[in-house]
């Protein structure tokens, strides 16, 4: 039995708060609840996602939220009554499409939450991998003189060791590696992953093909296709990521962070010859790609065969032939160590992980 009080806040917390709630019970939702633990709305990693690409403040509190924004499954959630047999809610679930359904006493209050992955073992997920990591690291030198980038150690783990347990513990087990510069201490390293819970295939490029030219080396897949850096550290919940691209139907989707940006000068506005607004160093806002992107099969056609093509190429591609792109917001831990600072800063991170503050606030809009 789940501890009822890790999935549960009250309707004024605040969705900051919410998130961390998320984060730390690893269901990917929270059930929000009156003083007497009666059960009023939930709130799911979904919901927080779309917040942040609504531009919505998450010092919002969830009762503001749920006035604003909530669908009719969050204001009516399923429930069922304490004490209905496992099978009755094992039905419910895979006739309903949920992953949690909350049980309550006859007075409203929540007992507990019944989950799908403890009823039902998760099976490997249906998706590859891709690793690119074929860049040669030239703003981490002299750390990359004789070390491929994602060979870096952090904290004596190199990075894209941490990346493949990552992967396979998320039920990916099908990886193949892109590779350019250093590849064979990579390959001498890795092996063919048995050894790491993985099954690995290597893409050698010949010449830098950019951050998506490797992927037209590969045959074409038959299944959803993860893309990730092989520079980066991250906690991002690789299955909440799959449930978002497959919720919207996507072709690819690409994971997204909040990144702000205060002007070090007084901005004016004008109209002509006349002052219309003076703002005093604005923080402007924006989304950043993370590099952690999921592919359909049918993306693979978009891309070139040997000819140097980046993702951001790709996006714009399938954008011009109108299909479904979507931005998946990445709340959790995320760090692209390119440089210096950030590789330093990475050997920090990696020491503390396990620890609640792992969790870095994502900045307010």
């Amino acid at each position: 039995m789940i501890d009822i009080s890790d999935v549960c806040i009250s309707p004024r917390h605040t969705l900051r708060a919410a998130m961390l709630c998320i984060d730390r019970n690893c269901q990917g939702i929270a059930l929000v609840v009156d003083s007497e633990g009666r059960l009023l709305f939930t709130i799911t990693d979904g919901d927080l996602r779309r917040a942040v690409l609504r531009g919505l403040s998450l010092e919002l509190t969830v009762e503001e939220w749920a006035r604003q924004r909530a669908e009719p499954g969050n204001l009516h959630p399923v429930t069922v009554s304490v004490g209905t047999p496992p099978a009755e809610l094992l039905r419910r679930m895979q006739a309903e499409g949920l992953r949690h359904i909350p049980l309550l006493d006859e007075a409203g209050r929540v007992v507990d939450l019944a989950l799908l992955s403890e009823m039902v073992k998760e099976e490997h997920l249906n998706v590859s991998a891709v690793i690119m990591a074929g860049g040669s690291g030239t703003r981490l030198r002299p750390l990359t003189e004789e070390t491929p980038k994602p060979m870096l150690p952090v904290c004596d783990r190199p990075i894209m060791e941490i990346i493949i347990q990552q992967l396979r513990d998320a039920g990916i087990k099908r990886v193949n590696v892109t590779t350019h510069y250093s590849g064979k201490k990579i390959i001498e390293h890795f092996g063919d992953g048995r050894q790491f819970g993985v099954e690995l295939t290597y893409v050698t490029e010949d010449r830098p093909l950019g951050t998506a030219g490797g992927l037209g080396l590969m045959d074409p897949p038959k299944e959803t296709m993860l893309v990730i850096n092989g520079d980066i550290l991250t906690r991002v919940n690789f299955r909440a990521l799959l449930a978002y691209h497959r919720e919207h139907r996507a072709d690819l989707t690409v994971a997204v962070r909040q990144y702000d940006f205060q002007m070090p000068f007084g901005v004016i506005e004008c109209e002509g010859s006349s002052v219309r607004r003076l703002t005093e160093k604005p923080v402007l806002g924006f989304l950043v790609n993370t590099g952690i992107y999921l592919l359909e099969p049918v993306v693979h056609g978009f891309i070139p065969n040997g000819e140097r093509f980046d993702m951001t190429d790709l996006i714009q591609r399938l954008l011009d032939e109108g299909r479904p792109v979507v931005g998946f917001p990445i709340h959790e831990y995320w760090l692209d160590i390119g440089h210096p600072e950030t590789y330093e800063q990475a050997q920090k991170d990696r020491a503390k992980w396990g620890m609640p503050q792992d969790y870095p606030s994502l900045p307010s809009r």
